[in-house]
């Protein structure tokens, strides 16, 4: 489906060079994203419960959707602004265009699951409806319902002493329509699904048999009302609200601030109200009046309300039904220096590749800090991280055994803000000095350093990552961990706690610093070396393309005869392959088993693409304005000659060779699976098979390289 409006059908796009009909609407490639994913769900080569995941994924990237990008876009209408999108829409416009492609893109994902219901039923995983059910089913649901159901649930009759309850984001709750019969007397009653409640109720036994807890309340509901109390029509229904916190610029007590600001988010505004198809007119009515929504604001559905919970049905029970185990990779290089990190970077800078390299590495690198008497000071960035985190575990470590530790904790990282906190908390107690950053920037860049006494000398361990401090995110994002010796690590960190702006920066770049002005820098050197007949090519890997200023450049570019390749996993507002505009950038996006995190840029610098002259930089910055201008990031030059040949000729090469997992898109921001056959290249099972070049040790010295990767002729 094409969901952005059409192209004037012309030769030559070099007019659009002024126009803001040079860029694509962000609102309409983020759902176009939702729709390559939802497309891997009716992808009949994955595995079926690796289907059902991909429909979870897809749904609950349209509720983030709906609570991040919508809600803003309700935002700015409530307050009149009238400023446009960089594609010339104003935000009533956006709103408009993006219902339309809900009101397709919903529909689809109802039927995919549908579809899949019914191939689960062939591989003997069911949800049936209670007419499916026998007499000992029946009544098994019943016990279960009275012994560990009903009483969590509290149901509220609405009348003056009983207001409508407060609906939580992602709620899903029942509105029951009652009748009393010896009062002759009608009421509404409303009951809450609390969300520690499975949304999947397994009958018993070895078969995998789910019904949906909102058909064993309804029916069972007679064990919370007295017999006189008769149920008239009941709807399920499900409420998605705005997440954006606001937090003043003069915020004394930051993490008292986001404490506060969290429990107002609780109570954001309706952005819709979703309900099934068939709900009673009058009962849509009364719940939009009680919810203060318009009409506009509902989504009827057929089918699952709160799809995203069809991920409780994928289990290890059915190994056949997922993709086939592979466990992570520990890079060799470090097993030869008996597992020590720091003796291993030493000796030569390494970069881990996750998944298919373990994570634990980058927690061995700081346990071994927190143990090694010679190491004064450790420094981490956190932004996102799991409650029962290993690093923070790490960190604690250190600080208990008296060393200097410092933690950077973002509270501004979305939906992870209540685990930073508590976080912050534990690591204080434990006496590790934790800080929180700028108000006004997020903490982005993922960064660890190790300050070690090395006989009369300090010597300075970096870890710069693209990914999360996340051992579980490590194991399905594929992410790059790259350790070398960096004292500029150390001016980064003095920026953001002491703001200590460094001054001379002779590797690194930092935004919002100097990050957009260096890969500025480096476009226009491609774009004078195409000018001067020498080779020039950009590579680009990441999640998004949105700024407007670096597309134009990269149009710039284009136009001067510079081939720029990109590999984007999510959003890309860029048109390529317009005459005249973008006709030598080519866009890509990779979706399979892993999802695509790493952010990698590569400039020619003059020489063949690749080659060694050519400059890599790697870190965790988009392609987007936030990131450019509003966030702290890094990227960091990769020059060591084996790092620097792993990320871009293994690296970067297979992500422009595979074919078999890749999607081309074209001007319009439509995306096209590429045609592959069974045999054709696929990145991830290429680096699920071939061990990194930087991880190799004694151990494979005698084992043949990974197979040279080669591009084809364009």
């Amino acid at each position: 489906m094409n969901i952005q409006e059409p192209l004037p059908q012309t030769k030559d796009y070099a007019p659009l060079k002024e126009q803001p009909e040079r860029f694509l609407n962000r609102e309409l490639c983020w759902l176009a994203f939702d729709e390559r994913v939802l497309e891997e769900a009716q992808n009949p080569h994955h595995p079926l419960l690796e289907r059902v995941r991909f429909l979870s994924i897809c749904a609950r990237n349209l509720d983030e959707f709906v609570m991040v990008r919508m809600a803003g876009l309700k935002a700015q209408i409530r307050a009149g602004m009238q400023e446009r999108s960089v594609d010339g829409l104003t935000a009533a416009q956006q709103l408009e265009a993006v219902y339309r492609a809900l009101g397709d893109l919903i529909p689809r994902m109802q039927n995919t699951w549908r579809d899949l219901r019914a191939l689960l039923r062939e591989n003997n995983i069911q949800i049936l409806n209670y007419s499916a059910l026998g007499e000992a089913d029946r009544l098994w649901l019943e016990q279960h319902f009275i012994a560990h159901i009903m009483p969590i649930l509290t149901p509220i009759a609405l009348d003056p002493a009983h207001p409508f309850p407060f609906i939580p984001n992602k709620g899903l709750s029942l509105v029951v329509h009652t009748i009393d019969t010896l009062k002759n007397a009608e009421r509404d009653v409303v009951i809450q699904i609390p969300q520690a409640l499975s949304r999947f109720v397994r009958l018993p036994g070895q078969r995998q048999t789910y019904v949906h807890i909102e058909r064993v309340i309804m029916r069972n509901l007679q064990h919370m009302f007295p017999m006189d109390i008769k149920v008239k029509n009941y709807a399920t229904f499900r409420v998605i609200r705005d997440t954006e916190l606001e937090v003043a610029e003069g915020a004394e007590d930051l993490m008292h601030t986001f404490e506060n600001a969290l429990k107002q988010r609780r109570h954001g505004n309706v952005i819709t109200l979703g309900a099934y198809h068939t709900i009673n007119p009058k009962t849509l009515d009364f719940l939009r009046e009680k919810l203060g929504i318009g009409p506009h604001q509902v989504v009827k559905v057929d089918g699952l309300l709160g799809l995203a919970d069809i991920r409780e049905i994928i289990s290890d029970e059915r190994p056949d039904l997922l993709f086939p185990p592979f466990t992570p990779r520990f890079p060799e290089r470090i097993r030869d220096f008996a597992g020590d990190c720091l003796a291993a970077i030493r000796q030569k800078d390494i970069i881990v590749h996750h998944p298919y390299e373990s994570f634990d590495v980058v927690v061995q690198f700081l346990r071994q800090a927190a143990r090694d008497p010679d190491v004064l000071a450790i420094k981490q960035t956190l932004y996102r991280t799991s409650l029962d985190s290993p690093i923070v575990n790490a960190l604690i470590e250190a600080a208990e055994a008296g060393k200097s530790v410092t933690a950077l904790v973002e509270l501004k990282a979305r939906f992870d803000e209540e685990t930073n906190i508590e976080l912050s908390r534990r690591m204080e107690r434990a006496g590790v000095q934790v800080v929180y950053g700028f108000v006004h920037l997020k903490t982005h860049a993922k960064i660890s350093l190790v300050v070690r006494r090395e006989g009369q000398d300090l010597r300075s361990y970096a870890h710069f990552g693209t990914g999360n401090y996340h051992p579980q995110n490590a194991r399905i994002y594929t992410d790059l961990s790259y350790f070398t010796l960096c004292r500029e690590a150390g001016l980064v960190f003095n920026y953001i706690t002491g703001y200590a702006v460094p001054q001379h920066l002779e590797k690194i770049a930092v935004a919002p610093l100097n990050l957009r002005q260096h890969l500025n820098t480096l476009i226009d050197r491609e774009i004078a070396n195409a000018q001067q007949g020498l080779p020039a090519a950009i590579w680009i890997k990441c999640n998004a393309v949105l700024d407007a200023q670096i597309i134009d450049k990269l149009y710039e570019a284009s136009q001067a005869g510079v081939p720029v390749e990109i590999v984007v996993r999510g959003s890309c507002i860029l048109r390529p392959g317009l005459s005249g505009l973008s006709e030598n950038i080519h866009v890509k996006s990779i979706l399979g088993r892993y999802l695509e995190h790493a952010r990698v840029y590569a400039f020619a610098n003059g020489g063949p693409m690749p080659g060694p002259q050519a400059k890599v930089l790697m870190g965790s910055a988009d392609l987007m304005e936030r990131n450019l201008d509003r966030r702290v990031e890094v990227l960091v030059p990769l020059e060591n000659p084996t790092v620097h040949a792993q990320v871009l000729e293994q690296i970067m090469v297979a992500n422009l060779k595979d074919k078999r997992q890749s999607w081309v898109m074209d001007a319009t921001g439509h995306y096209t699976r590429q045609n592959a056959d069974a045999d054709d290249f696929a990145a991830h099972d290429y680096f699920m098979q071939n061990p990194s070049l930087s991880g190799r040790g004694k151990a494979l010295v005698e084992a043949p390289l990974p197979p040279r990767l080669a591009l084809e002729d364009k």
